[in-house]
């Protein structure tokens, strides 16, 4: 017996979603919590008693044609639905608002713990899922509390009032409310078992619909230059149909359901007023009890009633609380430091040593046994296949990945041991694919250095190379900014990222194939100019073109996660097969050696 009540603690209470995520979200909040359960129970008396006054007015002042019995009591039953509306009005505003803060925390925590993700735990989830946990999932979760709080709280306060109210006042027909209330809690019960896995599958759906819908919008060009829009519609209204058959079926589940529960309430209706009508003949029951009988009767089920679709929304709001709880639950692989480094006074560069990775599952490393040196006020520069590791590489450097084995260090010092703020400030990244923010060009500009000046910005443009478009625009650093940088060019968006890391002048520059989208001419201008403005920073290089690095002091050729390669151009161009072969397909010998 002891286990299995210690089963159902577990099962019900430490490991129910649910529960887990109402305990957690709602500790701010329990005095209002605790205030709106004292006015649905206020406000519960006040409907209860209602009955029993017009019972009284019925039986004392209609059937004895007392007038002034009626209007005593009358008035007093407009006294009681006064109070009761405006203690109504306050319970459902402080349901509301509690129910509202409960949603902001949720989804207040469940973005900034995303944040703390690594690059692995994202890919795990997949943005669109998160998408739907921090908007739909928190939705159905806040529903159910704000539903509790405002409808369902005074449901069992009504229900077992309103008993010991019909049972004062007429003990012999209680019968019937026991055969209701039994018979409505077996068509609650089968059709909660029948919507219980539909809920599950709908979040998915949802999921699946964000998804196609995603892909759609960011891949409109692609969609568009394949002439894939039948296609696409196809993808999505697939997606959208088996949503809405999820949803048709829950929807006929729920419909079966209130038919179902109003007949009962009628027929225990007429089951009252059948069995009832042999005690008022004999004159041993009178018709005002009658009334408040059937209207303790009424409360009763429609309690009864509440409370189902508060189970009818729980096992949704279950599913999806387990939906963002697993999101909480998970833990980055990117552990901050106990004891974390939070100054780091030598500019001494950068050093990987025996770096390894591999991903969960994999049967082989991606990259391994890399070891060098970046050095400052030197250029270092990475090339080699697609598929090759160069991309992994550089997310070991900002540290959005921990390598498996061997170590990073800056200073000296194990990335692992630096406060993540004082990593990424020393770290300039721009990514292999350009992501600017919706805003203006200033404030992308500032995303890493907030107080920048606008000559600061200005002279990070014009190394960029993209002063010239910037002050074409209208508003110039004013000048908005859509969503992803949608509406600037590709290599514009690679210039202004570029920009964005000079702005914040770290000692470490990270280039991801950064100079992709640009011709030969700007890109040419642009390293030119960045010689000058990096100064004493280690630079740090990914590309694909021979012409983009060939001047840099160290270039790593990598080929199946390894270094294969190691040197200045010259020295490569004669003792690297691998590095040959990439020089070979991209320009004529001579060209190399210019």
């Amino acid at each position: 017996m002891r286990e299995k009540l210690d089963s159902f603690i577990k099962e019900y209470f430490t490991e129910n979603p649910l529960n887990r995520a109402v305990w957690r979200f709602m500790k701010p909040y329990w005095g209002r919590g605790f205030l709106v359960a004292f006015l649905q129970f206020l406000s519960a008396v006040a409907s209860l008693y209602l009955p029993t006054l017009q019972a009284d007015i019925i039986d004392n002042g209609v059937v004895q044609g007392d007038t002034g019995y009626i209007w005593r009591y009358g008035a007093i039953m407009i006294g009681v639905s006064i109070m009761q509306v405006v203690v109504q009005i306050l319970a459902v505003y402080n349901g509301a608002k509690l129910a509202m803060s409960f949603g902001r925390d949720m989804r207040r925590d469940l973005f900034s713990h995303v944040l703390d993700f690594s690059s692995r735990e994202v890919t795990k989830f997949g943005a669109p899922s998160l998408i739907t946990r921090n908007t739909n999932d928190v939705q159905q979760v806040q529903m159910l509390v704000f539903m509790t709080n405002v409808l369902i709280l005074g449901a069992p306060i009504t229900m077992v009032a309103g008993v010991f109210m019909a049972l004062r006042t007429n003990f012999g027909l209680s019968w019937i409310i026991l055969v209701a209330v039994v018979v409505l809690g077996i068509i609650v019960t089968i059709l909660l078992a029948l919507m219980g896995p539909f809920y599950q599958r709908m979040q998915e759906r949802i999921d699946t619909v964000n998804r196609v819908l995603r892909e759609h919008i960011s891949g409109i060009r692609v969609v568009r230059a394949f002439v894939r829009e039948r296609y696409e519609a196809g993808r999505f209204d697939r997606a959208n149909s088996d949503l809405k058959d999820i949803g048709t079926s829950v929807g006929r589940l729920m419909m079966t359901m209130f038919p179902l529960v109003f007949i009962v309430l009628n027929l225990s209706s007429v089951a009252v007023m059948w069995f009832s009508a042999s005690e008022i003949t004999a004159g041993t029951m009178q018709v005002g009890q009658i009334g408040a009988f059937i209207s303790y009767l009424m409360q009763i089920l429609m309690s009864v009633m509440m409370a189902t679709m508060m189970l009818v929304m729980l096992p949704r709001a279950t599913v999806s609380a387990g939906r963002i709880m697993a999101v909480l639950d998970t833990k980055t692989t990117v552990v901050p430091p106990e004891n974390p480094v939070t100054e780091l006074t030598a500019n001494q560069g950068m050093e990987l040593t025996d770096v390894a990775f591999r991903y969960p599952g994999a049967e082989e490393p991606v990259i391994a046994d890399i070891s060098f040196r970046l050095e400052p006020g030197t250029m270092t520069a990475v090339i080699g296949a697609t598929g090759s590791g160069k991309t992994t590489l550089v997310n070991l450097i900002p540290r959005l990945y921990d390598a498996t084995s061997g170590t990073v260090a800056i200073d000296d010092v194990d990335v692992k041991r630096i406060d993540p703020d004082l990593l990424w400030s020393k770290v300039g990244l721009v990514p292999q694919k350009s992501f600017l923010f919706t805003g203006t060009v200033a404030s992308n500009l500032r995303y890493g250095k907030p107080d920048a000046s606008d000559e600061e910005l200005w002279h990070a443009l014009e190394v960029a190379q993209a002063k010239d478009f910037v002050e074409a625009m209208p508003g110039g650093l004013e000048a908005p900014i859509a969503q992803g940088g949608t509406n600037v060019s590709g290599g514009q968006r690679q210039r202004l990222s570029i920009a964005r890391a000079l702005v914040k002048r770290p000692e470490i520059y990270v280039f991801d194939d950064s100079f992709s989208a640009l011709d030969v001419s700007t890109d040419a201008k642009l390293r030119q100019a960045l010689a000058g403005e990096t100064g004493d920073a280690c630079v740090f290089i990914v590309a694909q073109r021979v012409s983009t690095i060939r001047q840099a002091d160290q270039i790593l050729v990598l080929d199946n996660g390894r270094i294969v390669g190691r040197g200045k151009h010259h020295d490569l161009l004669e003792s690297c097969p691998t590095y040959q072969e990439i020089v070979q397909s991209q320009m004529t010998t001579e060209e190399a050696i210019a």
